[in-house]
């Protein structure tokens, strides 16, 4: 089938890059010529596992290519993917001004166009294709919706780290149709797909993707609260964890006990429908709660390093930056509320991470960034592990002797105990 993919950000090119892998024939298209010339170049516009192999292997072979010329793309696929960025504005609101803007856009471009089916991948609130993508694609487009073209609502369930993987391997495939017909061409481009596939109403399926990310964050900050009553009774969380999750109704995936979850996703999408709730005269005292943990939940680890010692002037090295690994997302990552707090208390910080360092640069200029863990850790009072970065279970006792003081603090639980003694966890 041929597609078209409005926005290529994360979740629009690790959608073009899945389908044109399965055979399809994928225009990206964006607004930024910078990101148009890395993907036609073979390059990457984020670090994620897998992406550079894919998206050199779909160019080289013609399946994918990126374009500025929006009216190009339309009129050369049969299906077009909405996947721009929906933000979160100050009151946690989601700002609605790039999906707007976007089915204006493509609503123009359907005029030179016969049936077309238009998906929404944007994580958007309920109401919010009905009440602004159709309206916007009828007005300008001049055509009806249902004869004329056909609206759909696909939400991705990615994660990031292993985006490719979960976008050709899904637990399910969600479709909300606004007709038959245009369900109908969207289960046939997931033709082949082993999972089930539910078709439902447009609101139906943008409701399901908030009511995912919040119950998985749910799990998180539950598990942190767990993790913090572990902590002083001296039990470890992960193996209380270990055993809760081997239960089938609870599952063990995002019961790790740290210092709380961030990324794109979870922190707004959940102010997202906390603030959709209050709007509809609803109070969503779970979902508060659980961001409500969350954001205490980094500052843990600072408080547990400020019970062993004074800060002002010591040097702390801080090992992992990205809010999970393999990625090099910093978005709410728990490391910007950390060494901010770090610099606050007159830390000296020195930080690496194997991806994220060029990202977080831009925040943080004033720290010291090093090329590796070990040059990192040299000299310092206190090492503070926030990512769970794969290279980091590699390191030792002769890595941790360098450091002036041996004050060893996990977020996250990576450290081997066979290659690695005195340290504890935030939450074991």
């Amino acid at each position: 089938m041929k597609i078209s993919i409005i926005g290529t950000g994360y979740v629009g090119l690790s959608t073009g890059v899945g389908l044109a892998k399965r055979g399809n024939r994928v225009i990206c298209f964006d607004i930024a010529r910078d990101v148009v010339e890395k993907i036609n170049r073979k390059e990457p516009i984020f670090y994620e596992p897998l992406i550079s192999e894919m998206l050199t292997d779909v160019v080289s072979k013609g399946l994918l290519k990126a374009t500025m010329d929006l009216d190009f793309a339309v009129i050369n696929s049969d299906v077009s993917f909405l996947s721009v960025p929906t933000p979160s504005k100050i009151d946690g609101s989601i700002d609605t001004s790039y999906i707007r803007g976007a089915s204006v856009s493509l609503g123009k471009a359907l005029k030179k166009k016969g049936y077309h089916v238009v998906v929404v991948k944007s994580t958007v609130l309920p109401e919010t294709t009905e009440n602004i993508v159709l309206p916007a694609l009828e007005k300008f487009s001049g055509k009806k919706c249902g004869k004329d073209f056909g609206l759909c609502v696909n939400p991705e369930f990615l994660r990031e780290g292993s985006a490719l993987s979960d976008f050709l391997k899904p637990d399910r495939i969600i479709i909300g149709e606004f007709d038959k017909k245009s369900g109908d061409v969207l289960e046939s481009l997931y033709k082949g797909f082993n999972c089930p596939i539910i078709r439902t109403s447009i609101k139906t399926a943008e409701m399901i993707k908030y009511a995912s990310n919040a119950f998985l964050a749910t799990k998180i900050s539950f598990s942190n609260e767990m993790g913090n009553l572990c902590k002083r009774m001296g039990i470890d969380a992960y193996e209380v964890m270990r055993g809760v999750g081997l239960d089938k109704r609870i599952s063990p995936h995002f019961l790790n006990a740290g210092i709380g979850f961030g990324g794109s996703c979870f922190p707004k999408d959940l102010n997202a429908i906390i603030s959709k709730a209050r709007n509809l005269g609803e109070t969503p005292i779970i979902i508060e709660s659980v961001m409500k943990t969350n954001y205490n939940q980094p500052l843990r680890i600072i408080e547990l390093l400020k019970s062993k010692m004074d800060l002002k002037g010591k040097k702390i090295s801080v090992l992992g930056l990205a809010f999970k690994a393999d990625t090099d997302d910093i978005r709410e990552a728990p490391s910007i509320k950390i060494i901010g707090k770090l610099i606050e208390e007159g830390a000296i910080v020195s930080a690496y991470d194997p991806k994220a360092i060029k990202r977080f640069r831009e925040k943080y200029p004033q720290i010291n960034y090093t090329k590796n863990p070990r040059e990192c850790l040299k000299d310092s009072d206190a090492c503070l592990i926030l990512t769970d970065w794969e290279e980091f279970k590699n390191l030792n006792e002769r890595d941790f002797n360098t450091m002036r003081n041996r004050i060893i603090i996990e977020g996250r639980k990576v450290l081997n105990p066979k290659n690695v003694s005195k340290f504890e966890g935030v939450c074991w």
